[in-house]
């Protein structure tokens, strides 16, 4: 009676390891089958991340023609902030140079030539920041990278009364830190201050500048498309 119980447990056992090892040989195959290269597993998964559209043709980058590498002093008065992360300096009535801030990238503000028919929340917060910092300063330094961007601006950083600009505004929490993205542009020092800076600065209150550009150009088609204004 024994070995018969025995074996009365010993089939069902059996057929249930049969399963298992059926189930493993199946999960090592798929393992074993060829993957396609990381790379383009990222590049399928994961969406363009620059400021320009995902369909447009890449643009060769400039080398900078005037005075890089060293500060350079700008007269107050020549200069207008744009935005968060942007000025231009009127060296002459023919002579206007756009500088896109290093290190940073704050919140948008509306522009309805770049395809941003809202302004971004913080946006507007982090415009009157650089607005403030530029007119009270009684010193203006400019250090230019020596590259262009991909749309010919000049990339820089400023000192208002020897203090980096870039740095300030990470420290408000007004913009988001962007050398982890794009590298130091040769200026390793003071790439190294705004990555301190804004490790130290913790957690920010609204999204990736970059993110919310990608979403306001399907916001901005879609307008268009439809005949919606963008007061509406």
């Amino acid at each position: 009676m024994r070995l018969q119980t025995f074996r009365q447990r010993l089939v069902p056992a059996c057929a249930a390891l049969g399963l298992i090892l059926a189930a493993t040989a199946s999960s090592q195959a798929t393992l074993a089958a060829p993957q396609a290269p990381r790379a383009q597993l990222v590049a399928q998964a994961t969406p363009a991340t620059t400021g320009t559209p995902p369909t447009a043709a890449p643009r060769e980058r400039k080398p900078q023609t005037r005075a890089s590498s060293a500060r350079i002093a700008v007269e107050p008065s020549k200069l207008s902030v744009d935005d968060g992360d942007t000025a231009v300096i009127h060296w002459g009535a023919a002579d206007a140079e756009t500088v896109r801030f290093l290190g940073i990238d704050t919140p948008e503000t509306r522009h309805l030539q770049h395809d941003l028919p809202y302004a971004q929340p913080f946006g507007p917060e982090a415009r009157a920041f650089a607005q403030g910092a530029f007119a009270t300063a009684s010193k203006i330094e400019l250090i230019r990278s020596p590259g262009l961007d991909p749309y010919g601006r000049t990339l820089g950083y400023f000192f208002l009364n020897d203090k980096n600009y870039s740095v300030l505004v990470v420290a408000a929490r007004l913009a988001e830190e962007s050398v982890t993205r794009y590298g130091d542009n040769g200026l390793p020092a003071e790439a190294a201050a705004v990555q301190a800076t804004a490790k130290a600065a913790g957690p920010l209150p609204f999204e990736s500048p970059g993110d919310f550009r990608r979403r306001m150009r399907e916001v901005s088609k879609w307008m268009k498309a439809k005949g919606v204004s963008e007061d509406e």
